[in-house]
């Protein structure tokens, strides 16, 4: 059993040090951020007011696991910078009990009727955690980023709110 937390500045530490490399920052967030991941950058999301930061709490024994972010959009909400950080704990369900949670918080108290998410094209266990949850890809939307010598494909996938209250 997994609870979504607010996140402080004083998780940072915990967040920072499951960020092993370049590679890692990257397929968790984004090119937004820069290596190595820093309270500074933490603080300027915890600032901005179209985002919300949730650590992940093991219930059962109160550990923190993970992290989630919900982004406000114009039309939707965006979730993302979502990570599990021990890969132990990978494959165990923790991922769609998370973007159920996420779901729940966003659908509940940011009035929108479409959630998004932007998962690389590689990640194909992220992917179908995410159609599980009822997310599908949409075919209109792609970006690219480059590592090293190679591009990264960055999908887009979707779902309404009814589709998730069914």
């Amino acid at each position: 059993m997994i609870a979504l937390q607010p996140f402080h500045i004083k998780d940072a530490s915990a967040l920072i040090s499951n960020i092993k490399d370049q590679r890692e920052l990257l397929q968790f967030a984004g090119p937004m951020y820069c290596f190595p991941l820093t309270e500074e950058q933490l603080e300027g999301d915890l600032s901005d007011e179209n985002r919300t930061l949730f650590k992940i709490v093991d219930v059962e024994n109160q550990n923190t696991i993970g992290h989630a972010q919900i982004f406000l959009k114009e039309k939707t909400f965006l979730l993302g910078r979502i990570l599990i950080w021990d890969e132990n704990n990978r494959g165990k369900g923790y991922g769609k009990k998370v973007m159920q949670e996420l779901l729940k918080y966003g659908f509940s108290n940011l009035n929108r009727e479409l959630a998004e998410l932007n998962v690389y094209d590689w990640n194909t266990g992220a992917i179908e955690c995410y159609k599980k949850v009822g997310f599908s890809i949409d075919p209109d939307v792609k970006n690219e980023v480059k590592i090293d010598d190679e591009t990264w494909v960055s999908i887009n996938m979707k779902i309404q709110k009814e589709a998730f209250e069914v």
